[in-house]
């Protein structure tokens, strides 16, 4: 079983910033990809951003040049930076991962709960 925690949500005014943290926990032995989604009020689940073993990355439009995913492979965990933030930004944010598990070949993905950004003046 692996486990995936997330933090950092929470209320921000539009402008500000947050960095949402995804730790996952269990048998790893690698993180082949990491993303973020986001599943705003009445509308479907979205890729946020994602990054890839090689530390590729991929951004939705809406969040090019204010969002910044990394990882830190030691600590097995995902992070979004998220600046000037907007109103539209507010959403519940899903940490989502592709892991090779300890004594496997195959590949297999985890989500986060998710964890409640509300961009609000």
């Amino acid at each position: 079983q692996v486990q995936l925690v997330e933090s950092g949500g929470g209320l921000v005014q539009p402008g500000g910033s947050l960095r949402l943290s995804c730790a996952a926990s269990g048998s790893i032995s690698s993180i082949n990809l990491s993303g973020w989604y986001r599943q705003a009020p009445g509308k479907e689940r979205e890729l946020v951003a994602a990054i890839t073993i090689g530390t590729s990355t991929n951004y939705a439009d809406s969040v090019k040049g204010r969002f910044t995913i990394s990882r830190d492979n030691a600590k097995n965990t995902v992070y979004l930076q998220m600046n000037s933030l907007k109103p539209e930004d507010t959403a519940v944010y899903y940490c989502h991962v592709h892991v090779t598990r300890d004594g496997y070949y195959s590949d297999r993905d985890y989500w986060g709960k998710g964890t409640l950004v509300t961009v609000s003046s």
